[in-house]
């Protein structure tokens, strides 16, 4: 079974960054489109970004675009989210999530296996 482990979550001040890994176990993620969603208590998952199996197309949300920037290794098995110049409104569970297809979508219906997720809070 294909296992996803978040990692890099913490608490951070308004401007600062983080660098979130989602490393794979028991498959190889070549083959697999790759996106980041988060949650926010008491609002839906959303979709921060996305990333195709090879790594040739990337996608992102509106909100992060030009802060976040998503790449993979896949000789690595890990799909990584940089965040620059987080806002508190960043502040959520960030979750991978894998797909066996070449390109990625923004929508949590297109994925079948999930992280645990890590806790992102921007604060001062």
């Amino acid at each position: 079974q294909l296992q996803l482990v978040e990692s890099g979550g913490g608490l951070v001040q308004p401007g600062g960054s983080l660098r979130l890994s989602c490393a794979a176990s028991g498959f190889t993620l070549d083959y697999y489109a790759i996106g980041w969603f988060r949650q926010a208590p008491g609002k839906e998952r959303e979709g921060v970004s996305c990333i195709s199996s090879s790594g040739g197309s990337t996608n992102y949300a509106d909100s992060v675009k030009g802060r976040f920037t998503i790449s993979r290794d896949n000789a690595k098995n890990t799909v990584y989210l940089q965040m620059n110049s987080l806002k508190p409104e960043d502040t959520a569970v960030y979750y991978c999530a894998a797909n066996y297809r070449t390109i990625a979508t923004l929508s949590r219906y297109e994925y079948n296996y999930w992280g645990r997720g890590t806790q992102v809070t921007v604060s001062s």
